[in-house]
Protein backbone atom coordinates (compact mmCIF):
# COMPACT_ATOMS: atom_id res chain seq x y z
CA UNK A 1 0.00 0.00 0.00
CA UNK A 2 1.07 3.57 -0.57
CA UNK A 3 1.37 6.36 1.96
CA UNK A 4 -1.86 7.21 3.80
CA UNK A 5 -2.47 10.55 2.13
CA UNK A 6 -1.18 13.09 -0.33
CA UNK A 7 -0.40 15.78 2.25
CA UNK A 8 0.95 15.97 5.78
CA UNK A 9 -2.41 17.32 6.99
CA UNK A 10 -4.05 14.03 6.06
CA UNK A 11 -1.34 11.86 7.60
CA UNK A 12 -2.38 9.98 10.77
CA UNK A 13 -0.82 11.53 13.90
CA UNK A 14 1.68 9.32 15.73
CA UNK A 15 0.71 7.35 18.84
CA UNK A 16 3.48 6.72 21.34
CA UNK A 17 3.82 3.27 22.93
CA UNK A 18 2.75 2.75 26.51
CA UNK A 19 5.78 3.61 28.70
CA UNK A 20 7.83 0.65 29.83
CA UNK A 21 6.83 -0.60 33.26
CA UNK A 22 3.26 0.70 33.01
CA UNK A 23 0.67 -1.92 34.10
CA UNK A 24 -1.08 -3.23 30.98
CA UNK A 25 -4.65 -4.52 31.35
CA UNK A 26 -6.21 -6.39 28.44
CA UNK A 27 -8.85 -3.70 27.98
CA UNK A 28 -8.98 0.08 27.84
CA UNK A 29 -12.55 1.37 27.55
CA UNK A 30 -12.19 5.06 26.82
CA UNK A 31 -15.35 7.18 26.89
CA UNK A 32 -15.17 10.57 25.12
CA UNK A 33 -17.82 13.03 26.31
CA UNK A 34 -19.06 16.49 25.45
CA UNK A 35 -22.37 17.74 26.85
CA UNK A 36 -23.90 14.26 27.11
CA UNK A 37 -23.95 13.65 30.86
CA UNK A 38 -27.66 12.82 30.75
CA UNK A 39 -26.81 9.73 28.67
CA UNK A 40 -23.47 8.96 30.33
CA UNK A 41 -25.18 7.36 33.32
CA UNK A 42 -26.78 4.74 31.03
CA UNK A 43 -23.51 4.19 29.16
CA UNK A 44 -21.55 3.56 32.36
CA UNK A 45 -24.25 1.31 33.79
CA UNK A 46 -24.26 -0.87 30.66
CA UNK A 47 -20.47 -1.11 30.84
CA UNK A 48 -20.01 -1.68 34.57
CA UNK A 49 -22.59 -4.48 34.63
CA UNK A 50 -20.15 -6.64 32.66
CA UNK A 51 -16.75 -5.08 33.33
CA UNK A 52 -13.98 -7.24 34.83
CA UNK A 53 -11.73 -5.84 37.56
CA UNK A 54 -9.32 -2.93 37.20
CA UNK A 55 -6.40 -5.31 36.56
CA UNK A 56 -8.16 -6.47 33.38
CA UNK A 57 -9.95 -3.30 32.24
CA UNK A 58 -9.07 0.38 32.39
CA UNK A 59 -12.19 2.57 32.28
CA UNK A 60 -11.83 6.31 31.83
CA UNK A 61 -14.13 9.16 30.80
CA UNK A 62 -12.30 11.80 28.74
CA UNK A 63 -14.29 15.04 28.70
CA UNK A 64 -13.78 17.65 25.98
CA UNK A 65 -14.59 20.60 28.25
CA UNK A 66 -18.37 20.14 28.53
CA UNK A 67 -20.19 23.44 28.98
CA UNK A 68 -23.78 22.36 29.66
CA UNK A 69 -23.47 19.56 32.23
CA UNK A 70 -21.17 17.88 34.75
CA UNK A 71 -19.91 14.48 33.57
CA UNK A 72 -17.47 14.25 36.48
CA UNK A 73 -20.38 14.19 38.92
CA UNK A 74 -21.94 11.30 36.98
CA UNK A 75 -18.63 9.43 37.05
CA UNK A 76 -18.42 9.86 40.85
CA UNK A 77 -22.02 8.75 41.32
CA UNK A 78 -22.09 5.76 38.98
CA UNK A 79 -18.44 4.80 38.85
CA UNK A 80 -17.97 4.62 42.61
CA UNK A 81 -14.20 4.90 42.20
CA UNK A 82 -14.03 2.28 39.43
CA UNK A 83 -14.08 4.84 36.59
CA UNK A 84 -11.35 7.45 36.12
CA UNK A 85 -12.16 10.96 34.89
CA UNK A 86 -10.00 13.30 32.84
CA UNK A 87 -11.03 16.76 31.68
CA UNK A 88 -9.03 18.17 28.77
CA UNK A 89 -7.51 21.62 29.34
CA UNK A 90 -9.37 23.00 26.32
CA UNK A 91 -11.97 21.86 23.80
CA UNK A 92 -10.43 20.31 20.72
CA UNK A 93 -13.36 18.66 18.97
CA UNK A 94 -14.52 15.07 18.72
CA UNK A 95 -11.72 13.68 16.56
CA UNK A 96 -8.97 15.22 18.69
CA UNK A 97 -10.70 13.74 21.73
CA UNK A 98 -10.62 10.29 20.13
CA UNK A 99 -6.86 10.68 19.84
CA UNK A 100 -6.62 11.79 23.47
CA UNK A 101 -8.49 8.62 24.39
CA UNK A 102 -5.92 6.53 22.52
CA UNK A 103 -3.00 8.40 24.06
CA UNK A 104 -4.34 7.86 27.59
CA UNK A 105 -5.15 4.18 27.04
CA UNK A 106 -2.94 1.48 28.58
CA UNK A 107 -4.72 -1.70 27.51
CA UNK A 108 -3.95 -3.99 24.62
CA UNK A 109 -7.52 -3.69 23.25
CA UNK A 110 -8.89 -0.15 22.97
CA UNK A 111 -12.65 0.45 22.86
CA UNK A 112 -13.70 4.06 22.24
CA UNK A 113 -17.28 4.09 23.54
CA UNK A 114 -19.25 7.28 22.96
CA UNK A 115 -20.71 8.72 26.14
CA UNK A 116 -24.24 8.23 24.78
CA UNK A 117 -23.92 4.70 23.34
CA UNK A 118 -24.50 1.36 25.08
CA UNK A 119 -22.92 -2.08 25.18
CA UNK A 120 -25.25 -5.07 25.44
CA UNK A 121 -24.69 -8.00 27.84
CA UNK A 122 -21.83 -10.24 26.77
CA UNK A 123 -20.03 -7.60 24.65
CA UNK A 124 -16.64 -7.82 26.37
CA UNK A 125 -16.75 -11.54 26.99
CA UNK A 126 -17.43 -12.19 23.30
CA UNK A 127 -14.79 -9.73 22.14
CA UNK A 128 -12.18 -11.16 24.50
CA UNK A 129 -12.76 -14.64 23.08
CA UNK A 130 -12.62 -13.28 19.52
CA UNK A 131 -9.38 -11.40 20.18
CA UNK A 132 -7.82 -14.55 21.58
CA UNK A 133 -9.01 -16.63 18.63
CA UNK A 134 -7.75 -14.01 16.11
CA UNK A 135 -4.52 -12.63 17.64
CA UNK A 136 -3.48 -10.94 14.39
CA UNK A 137 -6.72 -9.05 13.72
CA UNK A 138 -6.28 -5.32 14.31
CA UNK A 139 -10.02 -4.58 14.21
CA UNK A 140 -12.84 -6.45 15.93
CA UNK A 141 -16.39 -5.21 15.48
CA UNK A 142 -20.02 -6.33 15.48
CA UNK A 143 -23.40 -5.20 14.27
CA UNK A 144 -25.26 -2.44 16.11
CA UNK A 145 -28.81 -1.45 16.93
CA UNK A 146 -29.61 2.16 16.06
CA UNK A 147 -31.50 3.94 18.86
CA UNK A 148 -33.02 7.42 19.06
CA UNK A 149 -32.80 10.02 21.84
CA UNK A 150 -35.30 8.04 23.93
CA UNK A 151 -33.52 4.72 23.49
CA UNK A 152 -36.07 3.32 21.04
CA UNK A 153 -34.56 0.91 18.51
CA UNK A 154 -35.00 2.34 15.01
CA UNK A 155 -32.90 -0.10 12.97
CA UNK A 156 -29.94 -2.44 12.83
CA UNK A 157 -26.71 -2.30 10.86
CA UNK A 158 -26.14 -4.74 8.02
CA UNK A 159 -23.96 -7.80 8.14
CA UNK A 160 -20.43 -7.30 6.82
CA UNK A 161 -20.12 -10.68 5.17
CA UNK A 162 -16.64 -10.20 3.70
CA UNK A 163 -15.26 -9.69 7.21
CA UNK A 164 -17.22 -12.36 9.07
CA UNK A 165 -14.04 -14.40 8.64
CA UNK A 166 -10.80 -12.59 9.41
CA UNK A 167 -9.49 -10.78 6.34
CA UNK A 168 -7.40 -7.82 5.25
CA UNK A 169 -10.18 -6.16 3.31
CA UNK A 170 -11.04 -2.46 3.45
CA UNK A 171 -13.52 -2.50 0.56
CA UNK A 172 -16.61 -2.54 2.80
CA UNK A 173 -15.73 1.03 3.83
CA UNK A 174 -15.16 2.51 0.37
CA UNK A 175 -18.71 3.70 -0.30
CA UNK A 176 -20.25 3.76 3.19
CA UNK A 177 -19.50 3.23 6.87
CA UNK A 178 -19.99 -0.49 7.42
CA UNK A 179 -19.75 -0.43 11.23
CA UNK A 180 -20.51 2.04 14.01
CA UNK A 181 -17.97 3.43 16.47
CA UNK A 182 -19.68 1.78 19.45
CA UNK A 183 -18.82 -1.62 17.99
CA UNK A 184 -15.19 -0.98 17.00
CA UNK A 185 -12.28 -2.30 19.06
CA UNK A 186 -8.72 -1.79 17.80
CA UNK A 187 -5.49 -3.20 19.19
CA UNK A 188 -3.32 -0.46 20.66
CA UNK A 189 -0.33 -1.94 18.87
CA UNK A 190 -2.03 -1.02 15.57
CA UNK A 191 -2.46 2.60 16.65
CA UNK A 192 1.19 2.68 17.69
CA UNK A 193 2.28 1.35 14.30
CA UNK A 194 -0.12 3.22 12.02
CA UNK A 195 -1.21 6.32 13.94
CA UNK A 196 -4.41 7.80 15.28
CA UNK A 197 -7.47 9.46 13.76
CA UNK A 198 -6.86 12.00 10.98
CA UNK A 199 -7.94 15.38 12.36
CA UNK A 200 -9.10 17.16 9.14
CA UNK A 201 -11.62 14.36 8.49
CA UNK A 202 -14.30 15.98 10.64
CA UNK A 203 -17.07 13.68 9.38
CA UNK A 204 -15.32 10.58 8.07
CA UNK A 205 -12.41 9.99 10.45
CA UNK A 206 -14.06 6.91 11.92
CA UNK A 207 -14.66 5.31 8.51
CA UNK A 208 -11.05 6.00 7.51
CA UNK A 209 -9.74 4.45 10.72
CA UNK A 210 -11.81 1.27 10.49
CA UNK A 211 -10.84 0.86 6.83
CA UNK A 212 -7.18 1.37 7.71
CA UNK A 213 -7.30 -1.17 10.51
CA UNK A 214 -9.15 -3.75 8.43
CA UNK A 215 -7.05 -3.21 5.32
CA UNK A 216 -3.61 -2.99 6.92
CA UNK A 217 -3.99 -5.10 10.04
CA UNK A 218 -6.93 -7.35 9.26
CA UNK A 219 -10.42 -7.28 10.71
CA UNK A 220 -13.32 -9.44 11.76
CA UNK A 221 -16.93 -8.28 12.15
CA UNK A 222 -19.25 -10.48 14.19
CA UNK A 223 -22.74 -10.98 12.82
CA UNK A 224 -24.19 -10.63 16.31
CA UNK A 225 -25.72 -7.36 17.55
CA UNK A 226 -23.83 -6.48 20.74
CA UNK A 227 -24.16 -2.71 21.13
CA UNK A 228 -26.45 0.26 20.58
CA UNK A 229 -25.48 3.37 18.63
CA UNK A 230 -27.49 6.51 19.38
CA UNK A 231 -28.57 8.68 16.46
CA UNK A 232 -29.73 12.24 17.09
CA UNK A 233 -31.98 14.29 14.85
CA UNK A 234 -29.65 17.29 15.22
CA UNK A 235 -26.18 15.77 15.31
CA UNK A 236 -22.86 16.83 13.77
CA UNK A 237 -23.77 15.07 10.53
CA UNK A 238 -26.86 17.26 10.18
CA UNK A 239 -24.88 20.40 10.97
CA UNK A 240 -22.21 19.57 8.40
CA UNK A 241 -24.84 18.72 5.79
CA UNK A 242 -26.27 22.25 6.05
CA UNK A 243 -23.03 23.69 4.65
CA UNK A 244 -22.14 20.78 2.38
CA UNK A 245 -19.00 20.18 4.46
CA UNK A 246 -19.91 16.50 4.86
CA UNK A 247 -19.60 16.18 1.07
CA UNK A 248 -16.23 17.93 1.00
CA UNK A 249 -15.07 15.64 3.78
CA UNK A 250 -16.08 12.63 1.71
CA UNK A 251 -13.99 14.01 -1.13
CA UNK A 252 -10.97 14.12 1.19
CA UNK A 253 -11.64 10.54 2.30
CA UNK A 254 -12.01 9.35 -1.28
CA UNK A 255 -8.65 10.93 -2.12
CA UNK A 256 -7.05 8.85 0.63
CA UNK A 257 -8.77 5.68 -0.57
CA UNK A 258 -7.69 6.31 -4.16
CA UNK A 259 -4.04 6.52 -3.11
CA UNK A 260 -4.21 3.63 -0.70
CA UNK A 261 -6.28 1.07 -2.63
CA UNK A 262 -5.92 0.23 -6.33
CA UNK A 263 -9.40 -1.31 -6.43
CA UNK A 264 -11.14 1.87 -5.21
CA UNK A 265 -13.54 3.14 -7.90
CA UNK A 266 -13.41 6.95 -7.99
CA UNK A 267 -16.25 7.12 -10.52
CA UNK A 268 -18.57 5.15 -8.26
CA UNK A 269 -17.51 7.30 -5.30
CA UNK A 270 -18.16 10.51 -7.25
CA UNK A 271 -21.63 9.28 -8.19
CA UNK A 272 -22.34 8.63 -4.51
CA UNK A 273 -21.40 12.21 -3.61
CA UNK A 274 -23.49 13.58 -6.47
CA UNK A 275 -26.51 11.63 -5.24
CA UNK A 276 -25.97 12.82 -1.68
CA UNK A 277 -25.62 16.44 -2.81
CA UNK A 278 -28.82 16.25 -4.82
CA UNK A 279 -30.70 14.57 -1.97
CA UNK A 280 -29.50 17.07 0.63
CA UNK A 281 -30.35 19.99 -1.63
CA UNK A 282 -33.88 18.69 -2.18
CA UNK A 283 -34.38 17.91 1.51
CA UNK A 284 -33.42 21.42 2.58
CA UNK A 285 -35.60 22.91 -0.16
CA UNK A 286 -38.60 20.99 1.13
CA UNK A 287 -37.84 22.08 4.71
CA UNK A 288 -37.67 25.71 3.64
CA UNK A 289 -34.07 26.06 4.86
CA UNK A 290 -32.93 28.58 2.25
CA UNK A 291 -29.41 28.98 3.60
CA UNK A 292 -28.70 25.22 3.65
CA UNK A 293 -30.35 24.80 0.25
CA UNK A 294 -28.17 27.53 -1.25
CA UNK A 295 -24.98 26.00 0.20
CA UNK A 296 -25.77 22.56 -1.17
CA UNK A 297 -26.90 23.98 -4.51
CA UNK A 298 -23.57 25.79 -4.84
CA UNK A 299 -21.69 22.57 -4.11
CA UNK A 300 -23.87 20.62 -6.56
CA UNK A 301 -23.30 23.15 -9.36
CA UNK A 302 -19.54 23.24 -8.72
CA UNK A 303 -19.00 19.49 -8.69
CA UNK A 304 -21.66 17.80 -10.84
CA UNK A 305 -21.10 17.93 -14.63
CA UNK A 306 -23.68 19.98 -16.53
CA UNK A 307 -25.02 16.97 -18.46
CA UNK A 308 -25.83 15.12 -15.24
CA UNK A 309 -27.29 18.22 -13.60
CA UNK A 310 -29.71 18.58 -16.52
CA UNK A 311 -30.58 14.89 -16.36
CA UNK A 312 -31.27 15.07 -12.62
CA UNK A 313 -33.48 18.13 -13.08
CA UNK A 314 -35.48 16.35 -15.77
CA UNK A 315 -35.93 13.34 -13.53
CA UNK A 316 -37.16 15.52 -10.65
CA UNK A 317 -39.50 17.40 -13.00
CA UNK A 318 -40.93 14.13 -14.33
CA UNK A 319 -41.44 12.87 -10.79
CA UNK A 320 -43.23 16.07 -9.79
CA UNK A 321 -45.60 15.71 -12.75
CA UNK A 322 -46.30 12.10 -11.83
CA UNK A 323 -46.88 12.92 -8.15
CA UNK A 324 -49.31 15.72 -9.05
CA UNK A 325 -51.58 13.40 -11.05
Amino acid sequence: MSTPAASDSLTPPPVAPVPTGTPRPLWSVMIPTFNCANYLRLTLTSLLSQAPGADEMQIEVVDDCSTKDDPEAVVREVGQGRVAFYRKPKNGGAIANFNTCIERSRGHLVHILHGDDLVLPGFYERYTATAQAHPNAALIACRSFFIDEEGVITGVSDRVRSLESEAKDASEFFYGTAIQTASAVVRRSFYEQHGGFILPLVHTADCEMWSRAAGMGGGIVLKDVLCQYRVFAANDSGRLARTGENLRDLERLHGIFAQRHAQFDRTRAAMRIEFMASSQMERFRQKGDAEAYAANLAYWRATVPLSRRVRQKLIRFARSLFDSR
